[in-house]
């Protein structure tokens, strides 16, 4: 075995048993971000079906329940791309089994339809008690569907577990970027041009004009807020900045992560405080972890235009 060999067969063994080889047994699922048709109500939020709590009881709060509606779905994004083998499913038990028959999983990284258009992996055929794992195919997507097609129907998900294929390591080692397509915010707007949303929207083109940056007006201290949907241990933040002008506009602006809303985020603790970064470059900023919900860039005591080409947010 020559030395090239050797190294390839190293990195593998690191791959499969190092912290990586870990995440291949577990749940990509768990924590993630997930949206579903509609909602019954407060006690049945989609979140349920990612909070590694597998009871079957809907009135013990882990489980979801949509209205009753034409084709309700429920949808689980991963944050990266995955090549999916598996998904487990817990049905409801306390009642109400057979809402869950006709049922569809479907994989992939499009957002027509609302990702029901995606490859259908599985399909539910007999009413089942408790979790059932479906087997398939492995199918590379980011977003994994549960679709239940049918005038009148309700879905209702106790847990909904995604595995992937151990042939694409690679893909499981990627962090998931949390802010990534999360509901953001900011304290004006420049233009049609320069929504919030803009800036986590997995787009780091750093041109204004091509529609993937957020700017404010020219504001007494402007701010910027993406909310990460629940509570995590922020331990780094990516921020790109434009690269069209403006170079100098991005030093000095803060970084805040808690669970407050005082101030709209901007009293929380302070992560880190920005200073150049490079017409279009991308820079990134660890610390020590801080928890919390609401991750704010925030411009102190100036008037400034606030503008961000793609802000990431990752955990430990």
């Amino acid at each position: 075995m020559d030395s090239r060999m050797a190294i390839c067969v190293i990195l593998l063994l690191t791959l499969f048993t190092g912290p990586c080889g870990a995440y291949l047994k577990a749940n990509v699922a768990f924590n993630a971000r997930v949206v579903q048709s509609s909602l019954f109500k407060q006690d049945g939020v989609a979140k349920h079906a990612v909070d590694g709590n597998r009871d079957t009881n809907y009135r013990k709060g882990s489980c979801t329940h949509t209205k009753v509606q034409l084709n309700p779905w429920l949808r689980v994004d991963l944050g990266n791309v995955y090549s999916i083998s598996k998904v487990a499913l817990t049905n409801r038990g306390d009642c109400c089994k057979e809402r869950i028959k006709g049922a569809q999983i479907r994989i992939g990284s499009n957002l027509e339809n609302n990702g029901n258009n995606n490859e259908l992996a599985a399909t539910v055929l007999t009413v089942f008690g408790g979790t059932k794992t479906f087997e398939f195919e492995p199918i590379s997507g980011r977003f994994v569907n549960i679709f239940l097609p049918g005038n009148d129907e309700i879905l209702t998900l106790c847990e909904v577990e995604v595995f992937a294929e151990k042939a694409n390591p690679l893909y499981i080692c990627v962090p998931r970027n949390l802010a990534l397509g999360g509901k953001a915010a900011q304290s004006s707007k420049y233009s049609a041009l320069s929504d919030a949303h803009n800036a986590v929207d997995g787009n780091r083109d750093s041109y204004y004009t091509r529609g993937s940056c957020s700017i404010t007006q020219w504001d007494r201290n402007p701010w910027w807020r993406v909310d990460l949907g629940d509570v995590y241990r922020v331990n780094k933040v990516s921020i790109t900045n434009r690269g069209d002008c403006c170079e100098n506009r991005i030093e000095g602006i803060q970084i805040h992560i808690g669970n407050s809303l005082d101030n709209n985020g901007n009293n929380n603790e302070l992560a880190a405080t920005v200073g150049t970064i490079p017409l279009g470059g991308t820079k990134t900023f660890a610390f020590k972890p801080i928890k919390g919900r609401y991750v704010n860039i925030f411009v102190p005591g100036r008037n400034e235009y606030l503008t961000l080409c793609e802000v990431e947010v990752y955990s430990e």
